[in-house]
């Protein structure tokens, strides 16, 4: 493992991001105070974020308009990190709260290559949308050409989600940093970037192959007589389900003396572009280790019945268990009332839980 300041430079930005999001909301309660940020290549936006690398920092003056969107996408990416691994030891969580991740972004393990890739894959989803809502000057409904096997009387129009834009600038954007590094060819440094360029084009490409063809009918009373039909992004939790999926078949992967990356075990395919890819091993996460970013188990709830991940044998690392009972509050005995709604008792049951020594 090896820590070096690109890595927790590239923390920094991801959080600042983050506080895009939230200084954004602070600003349209108070528009009046900072009317600098709305005067298009204004210097006070892009020197405000931590950890911008030289070109990030240009484009950030030529796209200002962007910045907030690829705030909300890094936010995105965070929240459905924290829900895909909500039952695991790592459920993306972080002992800095200063930051995003923590130091297990110090760390080339398959659980940095899982934030690297939902992170890429949130700056797509929020620029797509962002694009076909108007909210971007340089570009606007998506212009996808109509899909062959769309039946001919189907018309191919409507408001799309852009996405081929979305992930060309997510593109120029979250991989300039990478590509700016200058690190010997063949070195730990090197393999670490090639790692990142992998797993930020995996993210990008789960938004773009996901990505599907919407209709909606028109017509006397329903008849459906026309469709027309667009582009539109998948659900983002269907993102995150899918790279969670190419998290658990992660390549495990070593630097060749070419200075490419290459498996460390011949006998598996290679990664494809939509594939993670990993070179150092994961801690275990059982322990608090501020070292690598762990926050531990201890006090984790778990299911006692569980033989999977969220388990209390495998959540509390064999250090066994403490059982309490609390009290659980939950809709029930609902019925159904002309016209039109749904009426619900709240009951409240005594139920056991669990949590790890």
């Amino acid at each position: 493992m090896v820590e070096t300041a690109d890595n927790l430079e590239e923390e920094m930005f991801l959080w600042g991001l983050f506080s895009l999001v939230l200084w954004r909301r602070s600003l349209a309660m108070n528009p009046i105070q900072r009317p600098e940020m709305y005067i298009i290549g204004a210097q006070p936006l892009c020197s405000q974020l931590t950890g911008l690398s030289q070109g990030q920092r240009k484009l950030c003056q030529l796209y200002q308009d962007h910045m907030v969107y690829i705030g909300e996408g890094a936010k995105t990416g965070i929240k459905e990190c924290q829900y895909q691994f909500r039952q695991r030891r790592w459920n993306c969580s972080t002992v800095d709260n200063t930051s995003v991740f923590g130091r297990v972004m110090q760390i080339g393990s398959r659980e940095t290559a899982f934030t690297y890739a939902i992170s890429a894959a949130g700056v797509v989803n929020a620029i797509s949308r962002a694009c076909r809502e108007g909210e971007l000057s340089t570009c606007g409904c998506s212009r996808a050409a109509r899909p062959r096997d769309l039946p001919r009387d189907w018309l191919w129009g409507g408001c799309g989600d852009n996405v081929n834009y979305g992930y060309r600038f997510a593109r120029e954007f979250v991989d300039a940093r990478e590509r700016e590094k200058n690190y010997p060819r063949g070195s730990t440094e090197h393999a670490r970037t090639l790692m990142n360029l992998q797993n930020n084009e995996a993210g990008r490409m789960a938004v773009y192959n996901l990505a599907n063809v919407a209709c909606k009918c028109h017509g006397v009373s329903g008849s459906c007589s026309l469709k027309t039909c667009w582009l539109q992004l998948a659900d983002f939790r269907r993102v995150g389900e899918f790279l969670k999926e190419k998290y658990d078949s992660a390549a495990a992967m070593r630097i060749g003396r070419r200075g490419k990356l290459e498996l460390v075990n011949n006998r598996f395919n290679p990664p494809t572009a939509e594939d993670l890819a990993y070179i150092d091993p994961s801690p275990d996460y059982c322990l608090r280790n501020e070292s690598t970013g762990s926050l531990g188990t201890q006090g984790r709830l778990c299911n006692k019945t569980s033989e999977g991940m969220d388990g209390c044998e495998l959540m509390c690392c064999g250090r066994g268990y403490d059982q309490f009972k609390t009290y659980k509050h939950e809709r029930c005995h609902c019925k159904f009332h002309w016209c039109c709604y749904v009426k619900c008792k709240r009951c409240t049951s005594l139920v056991d839980q669990f949590v790890c020594k």
